[in-house]
């Protein structure tokens, strides 16, 4: 069985992008950045879900990816992986935007499967196949059948995890047994992250090496350590850690990601509470609930 190093370990923030007067807010995106980078992050992902990829142009993510990348470099944690959204459904637009991502300097992709026109496990394999083949750069797989409606199989990931660049999977279905499942098939070849923020510890108990965080736009450090305190053995304080954040993630998405973190980060004055369509701002149940679970942590 081949042995990979994970891309990253701990928790990576899927960070959000934000907008102001429609435009990519870029002032407060670097703000966001620092904050993420001095909180502690271990990775840190752009323009995937969580940051709208979807309605973003190639110019916007070029800058996007561009700037994350720089700001990190010019830090005092140079090495923190930066990760590149880069997944669509037309198989030649994800290798455009990877090639695009490695040209900005990125360190590794995250790349959604095919989503509407799905596709058959031929069709998933060589999807990833030919991305892969067009960049350099580790990919992680990330597998969400809620949103696009492709549900990868347990044998699937075991041959995805045979391609030495298929460098983890992002597991968002909530189903641990699927998890369990992979972790038994793949081992060490295929680094599994959980993909919820509510069931981090969870995945870290079978094996997983960390989470892709929408929490940790919010709670950088708090996710961070979650994470590093499984890591060192100290599982209880871990699990008190998970069960305390409960609240937070049920808020977080008792609308669709990211309206709720962006009013979250609104009430932090991080950046602006506004989405492009077709997502709409947050009402105001939606903020009461996001403001009462910020204040019970």
């Amino acid at each position: 069985m081949m042995i990979k190093s994970p891309l990253f370990i701990g928790c990576a923030t899927a960070l959000v992008t934000p907008f102001r007067g429609g435009e990519v807010d870029r002032e407060a995106f670097i703000r966001i950045l620092h904050r993420q980078i001095e909180g502690g992050a271990d990775a840190l992902v752009v323009c995937g879900t969580t940051g709208e990829s979807p309605t973003l142009t190639d110019k916007e993510k070029q800058w996007l990816f561009t700037t994350a990348v720089r700001e990190v470099r010019a830090s005092d944690r140079p090495a923190l992986p930066v990760v590149a959204g880069t997944g669509s459904n037309n198989t030649r637009r994800a290798v455009e935007l990877s090639r695009l991502a490695e040209d900005c300097g990125v360190d590794g992709l995250l790349v959604v499967t095919p989503y509407y026109n799905k596709t058959s496990e031929a069709g998933l394999i060589g999807h990833y196949e030919a991305i892969t083949a067009a960049t350099s750069l580790p990919t992680v797989v990330y597998h969400v059948p809620s949103r696009t409606g492709c549900r990868l199989t347990p044998q699937t990931c075991k041959v995805l995890s045979e391609n030495p660049r298929i460098a983890g999977l992002k597991d968002a279905t909530g189903d641990i047994s699927f998890t369990a499942k992979v972790a038994a098939l793949c081992g060490a070849a295929l680094p599994i992250y959980a993909g919820n923020d509510d069931q981090t510890v969870p995945v870290l108990s079978l094996g997983g090496q960390g989470v892709i965080s929408v929490v940790s736009n919010l709670f950088p450090a708090r996710m961070s350590r979650l994470c590093r305190l499984w890591r060192e053995g100290r599982c209880a304080e871990a699990a008190a850690e998970q069960i305390a954040m409960i609240p937070l993630c049920e808020a977080l998405f008792c609308e669709v990601n990211p309206i709720p973190v962006k009013a979250g980060l609104s009430m932090l004055g991080l950046c602006e509470d506004e989405v492009r369509l077709p997502l709409a701002p947050a009402d105001t149940s939606v903020r009461v609930r996001v403001r009462e679970a910020l204040k019970g942590l």
